[in-house]
């Protein structure tokens, strides 16, 4: 009787599993089979334009009265305004004769790259020396422990390694100097251009009245007084602090993005000026910048963020930076091709605001994967969603 239970519940067993199997069977549309690969989002890459974004904090200051000198002795050319005119920064005061100075300029650049290129050629050259200086004394050692060499050998072939290696300090040494001397030179000269534009053109720092202008056409403007004093009453200025690595991209008359939020405005700001010398305690450059008078509400000491817009590259490959995949020195992506996902090695340039440049790898038009990457593989058959999926 047992027997007969157990071969019942058996069977009644295997009854519901076949009715189940028929269910699921009835639950799936006929001629629809489920959707296979991996789920990706992607975007036409196409060619833009992207820079290094550097982003720093500064304070807004007062002023009363600004006095614009010329650092360079020069002719003047043309003057634009009288004493007594209203100006607005970024406005050419007057136009000097700049040749000679660009041309010491010029030869002052040519004279520190090629004091640049001169250090790097005797280092590798010197480098070479010392290698094989190095491998005479390690073969040498080698042959003395055989029998093949004498000791005598190995103290001499270790004194020209020695000798090698002084000579190398002694002349990198000078050349380093040289190199130092150079670039004094050629950032005095850049000193002096500042508040200059490229076509000669002496620029006002900020907005206002011209008290006093000595700047006259036919005559000369020098170091010995002032082109210009401005009256700025209520004149806002920003002042920020910089690193060495930014401040030598930062010209006077170029333009940052500015942020303050205690009064949630955001604007654009005019560079005005950009020290050659840093702070000696912070090792800081100061840069100043103009700040637009119709800009309501901005009061001195309040905080702002600065935007320098750097390095820029045009018409170039542009992804998203999130798109680009690292493993180790590798850097690769994803693109969808005939529904499958392809593996590209990459290599990158620029990177700012969550987008990187693409140098090599990539071209307009295709496919990029820019969501799901992280799961695929290379020829994984893949289904392109919408942003909403």
């Amino acid at each position: 009787m047992t027997k007969n239970r157990i071969l019942a519940a058996l069977l009644a067993a295997v009854l519901a599993l076949s009715l189940a199997a028929c269910g699921a069977a009835e639950d799936t549309p006929e001629g629809e089979p489920a959707a296979a690969g991996v789920a990706v989002q992607v975007q036409e890459i196409g060619a833009d334009t992207i820079y290094t974004e550097n982003t720093v904090s500064g304070q807004i200051v007062t002023e009363e009265q600004t006095t614009v000198m010329a650092a360079v002795n020069a002719k003047c050319e043309k003057v634009f305004f009288e004493a007594g005119d209203e100006i607005k920064a970024g406005q050419a005061i007057c136009k000097v004769d700049l040749d000679s100075t660009l041309t010491s300029y010029g030869a002052a650049d040519v004279s520190y790259q090629s004091a640049i290129q001169s250090y790097d050629d005797q280092a590798a050259v010197f480098e070479k020396q010392i290698a094989l200086a190095e491998k005479n004394v390690s073969d040498l050692k080698a042959l003395y422990e055989i029998g093949a060499a004498s000791q005598m050998e190995i103290d001499q072939a270790e004194l020209q390694l020695q000798t090698a290696i002084a000579q190398r300090n002694s002349t990198l040494s000078q050349l380093e100097a040289g190199m130092r001397n150079y670039k004094a030179n050629l950032e005095q000269l850049s000193s002096s251009l500042e508040n200059i534009d490229s076509q000669g053109n002496i620029v006002s720092p900020v907005s206002g009245t011209l008290l006093t202008l000595n700047a006259v056409e036919g005559g000369f403007v020098s170091t010995a007084a002032p082109v210009a004093v401005i009256d700025g009453v209520d004149q806002l200025k920003l002042s920020v602090q910089v690193s060495e690595a930014l401040a030598p991209k930062l010209s006077a008359g170029d333009t940052a993005d500015v942020t303050v939020s205690a009064v949630n405005q955001n604007f654009e700001a005019v560079i005005r000026s950009v020290d050659r010398s840093a702070n000696l305690q912070t090792r800081l450059y100061a840069v100043t910048l103009s700040l637009p008078a119709e800009i309501e509400g901005l009061t001195a000491g309040m905080f702002a963020d600065v935007t320098f817009h750097t390095d820029v590259s045009e018409d170039t490959i542009v992804v998203p930076t999130e798109a680009v995949l690292t493993r180790g020195e590798t850097r690769y992506v994803f693109v969808v091709e005939s529904g499958a996902a392809k593996y590209v090695e990459v290599t990158t340039g620029l990177t700012g605001n969550g987008v990187t440049e693409v140098l090599t790898g990539l071209a307009a038009g295709q496919q990029l994967v820019t969501v799901g990457q992280a799961y695929l593989n290379d020829g994984d058959p893949v289904r392109v969603v919408s942003g909403e999926a």
